[in-house]
């Protein structure tokens, strides 16, 4: 009986443009264009200068570049630095049952592939669903079962989408693919207690999954092997990072209903930079803010039931979750993220700055949320959520957000996915070279070289 990593590895390598839905294919090509503007909104930042910086002192002069900057650098350490700027606003689409970001590695290491290699639209686009089906699948196995473990599923997972969309565009045969796999595997970390101190590492965790997926595929093209049982051996992945033989491990997840079922339709764009989890509750209390006209100064309590899951990735511990340190540990605070929301009325791309983390009024009603676990709330299935806001004279108002906006249930427009990404390039990029960039990733499919997305991205 073929292994998981090996039936993986006859899919991926089989896998025609023409075998892909068309709804993928039309999804694949926004998640092209919500990455690259998301990489070069990180690029703006603190953290996106150390990361550009960092890989043009490592490996300059290679054939691949860096998002926005355009720095020359080698194909690893171009798929390092723009799949890390692509997390660094916490705004990059996620699998909602596996909480995996699933785009940024995908594409931070195709297009990294794309500039070393002639590799066409169709081709990209592929790829690109290849890697996202199966960092999708492999993060299902065990789903809601490692944030609370201190893993973050993306530092897991990703790479192995990366390794077999590197592996397709190398043509690696079925045994190097898996071979390739099992050196990612070898690889996995992605800590978390970088959520402790309100530090950055985690955002390297997208790009540090496409950089080894690079790696892991040149390895194993070269004759490195790997564990073929990475999945579910003895030492394998899950065994090796759950360690409690009680938690149900669902393998079938990775290869049921290969080609037909496509959990990467499960994965969420995200309409704010926050943690995904949350989102519900945004949509929620900014429609009661509006509809109410609601002032922030007369709020006295924000109740918020959650499910118990996401206790531990956004509400706790609550001396951390309501007084965050920095802007990504603020991103990953439920509290907090409402306080700002309510009390600006937005929550863009310019939230979380300084001087909102250190604003007494929001501070204010960061104390004033409630967390209620609620044991009818959704699984990971599915982020639900429930906001009540009690006014200073006893006035209520209550709002419930059934499914993420984003969402398969609740979609972003592709009107609104431009719009995200015309914001995030703004700074970077003139109008006309936004125009361009939007025509050709929705038209990427004609594209003769994948490499002309790049060259649009570049700082104009």
């Amino acid at each position: 009986m073929a292994s998981p990593a090996g039936t993986l590895a006859a899919w991926a390598g089989e896998l025609a443009f023409a075998d892909l839905p068309a709804d993928v294919v039309e999804a694949t090509k926004l998640r092209l264009l919500d990455v690259i503007g998301l990489a070069l909104a990180g690029l703006g930042t603190g953290f996106g200068e150390s990361v550009r910086q960092a890989a043009c002192a490592l490996d300059a002069g290679g054939p691949a570049r860096i998002l926005g900057s355009g720095d020359a650098v080698g194909t690893a350490t171009a798929a390092l630095a723009n799949g890390a700027l692509a997390q660094a606003l916490e705004f990059d689409d996620t699998h909602n049952e596996s909480i995996v970001h699933i785009s940024a590695p995908s594409v931070a290491a195709a297009l990294a592939l794309a500039e070393a290699r002639p590799v066409s639209g169709r081709e990209l686009i592929a790829a690109v669903a290849v890697g996202n089906e199966i960092s999708c699948r492999v993060g299902s196995v065990a789903p809601g079962q490692f944030h609370r473990r201190g893993f973050h599923p993306t530092g897991l997972f990703a790479a192995f989408g990366a390794t077999y969309l590197a592996g397709r565009v190398l043509g690696l045969s079925a045994a190097q693919m898996a071979n390739a796999a099992g050196i990612a595997g070898s690889f996995a970390a992605g800590i978390l207690q970088c959520w402790v101190d309100g530090t950055q590492s985690k955002y390297l965790h997208p790009g540090w999954a496409a950089h080894g997926g690079l790696v892991a595929a040149h390895l194993a093209q070269a004759g490195t092997t790997g564990p073929e049982a990475v999945f579910e051996g003895r030492f394998g992945l899950f065994a090796s990072h759950l360690q409690d033989e009680a938690v149900a491990r669902d393998f079938a997840r990775i290869t049921g209903g290969l080609g037909t079922l496509w959990e990467s339709r499960k994965a969420s764009f995200k309409p704010y930079p926050a943690a995904h989890v949350i989102h519900p509750y945004i949509d929620a209390l900014l429609r009661l803010r509006r509809a109410h006209a609601i002032d922030a100064a007369k709020v006295r309590e924000i109740v918020v039931p959650v499910a118990s899951y996401i206790v531990g990735i956004v509400c706790e511990p609550a001396a951390e979750k309501r007084r965050p340190r920095s802007d990504s540990h603020a991103r990953v605070s439920l509290p907090y993220t409402l306080a700002e929301a309510l009390a600006r009325g937005r929550l863009a791309r310019d939230a979380y700055a300084r001087d909102a983390l250190a604003d007494p009024e929001i501070l204010r009603l960061t104390d004033a949320v409630r967390i209620e676990v609620d044991p009818d709330f959704p699984g990971p299935e599915r982020f639900k959520g429930q906001v009540r806001i009690v006014m200073a004279d006893g006035t209520i108002f209550e709002e419930v957000e059934e499914h993420n906006h984003g969402s398969a249930e609740n979609p972003m427009t592709e009107g609104e996915i431009i719009a995200k990404f015309d914001d995030n390039v703004a700074d970077v990029l003139t109008p006309d070279r936004r125009r361009r960039l939007v025509e050709t990733a929705l038209a990427a499919e004609l594209l003769d070289s994948a490499r002309v997305l790049t060259d649009l991205s570049i700082r104009s």
